[in-house]
């Protein structure tokens, strides 16, 4: 079914999001990650769309969602999922499978957390909970998180930066030919948007917060099981295959595979990914 393109005012905010498949069928709620938007997901959702109903909003500051100023909006994990539960509430969708992915796994636990009634499923592609999980890549945002000057702010603005992109995209794949360069060319359009780079700045700082809250997603999994497809690019500079692993320690029903690809899974293992969506979600949601 075809994909179509929508914005939704929240909280004052223009909120972009794709949308495809029939509302009757099983909903798939897409939240994406960084540098990225919605755009991860345009091929996930035409191979899902037939089976399932998919959406796929932009965070603010991300693709073609409002950039508001950091004096305009707080550029925090927190407020990212405040932004997103009512933008689910406006759209009336309270019962979904969530697919998470980078930053779109602390704005989706937040979101799982308050509303743990909402969630029929998990699919986790690169979607970290576990410090385990976590590469020596994250040491200059580590050195930020405990001093933050401007040495280390310059330090963390090497993430914004055209290359960096690039290395998100491409690391860790079995061959660049695979990507699209449309990919990193569309993402670092954004980024280099008036306001972005302090937003984006706010944000990786407020991601030491997401390790504090480890715990708390930790015992969500233990109480309320959601059943959970992981799906990881194992090569990932930045989300390795140890915190794939680790969601084991505390779900029940749980699948776990370790592709052979990098931080965008999709781009090399998207048939793969989808295939697992279709055989796993209708065996484990009512």
């Amino acid at each position: 079914m075809p994909t179509t393109f929508h914005t939704i005012a929240i909280e004052g905010l223009n909120i972009f999001y794709r949308e495809a498949g029939s509302k009757d069928k099983p909903t798939i709620v897409l939240l994406h990650g960084y540098p990225a938007s919605s755009h991860m997901y345009r091929d996930l959702i035409n191979q899902l769309s037939d089976q399932f109903h998919l959406v796929a909003p932009d965070f603010p500051g991300f693709g073609n969602s409002d950039t508001p100023s950091i004096d305009q909006f707080e550029y925090s994990f927190d407020r990212l999922a405040d932004i997103t539960e009512n933008f689910l509430k406006a759209l009336g969708l309270t019962r979904f499978s969530f697919y998470l992915q980078d930053y779109g796994a602390p704005v989706g636990f937040r979101v799982a957390t308050r509303h743990p009634d909402w969630i029929q499923a998990l699919i986790l592609q690169n979607a970290n909970a576990y410090e385990e999980g976590l590469t020596s890549a994250w040491q200059a945002l580590r050195d930020l998180w405990r001093d933050r000057t401007e040495a280390t702010e310059t330090a963390a603005r090497e993430f914004f930066k055209r290359d960096t992109t690039i290395f998100f995209y491409t690391s860790g794949t079995r061959d660049r030919q695979n990507i699209n360069p449309d990919n990193w060319n569309l993402d670092q359009s954004f980024l280099d948007r008036p306001n972005n780079a302090a937003a984006q700045l706010e944000l990786i700082y407020d991601y030491r917060k997401n390790l504090e809250s480890y715990p708390e997603w930790h015992a969500y999994f233990r109480t309320h099981q959601p059943p959970t497809l992981v799906v990881w690019g194992k090569n990932d500079p930045f989300f390795g295959p140890e915190g794939a692993k680790a969601f084991a320690r505390d779900l029940n029903i749980i699948e776990t595979h370790l592709l052979d690809t990098g931080h965008f899974a999709l781009d090399e293992e998207g048939e793969a990914i989808a295939h697992q969506i279709r055989r796993f979600l209708p065996a484990h949601i009512a």
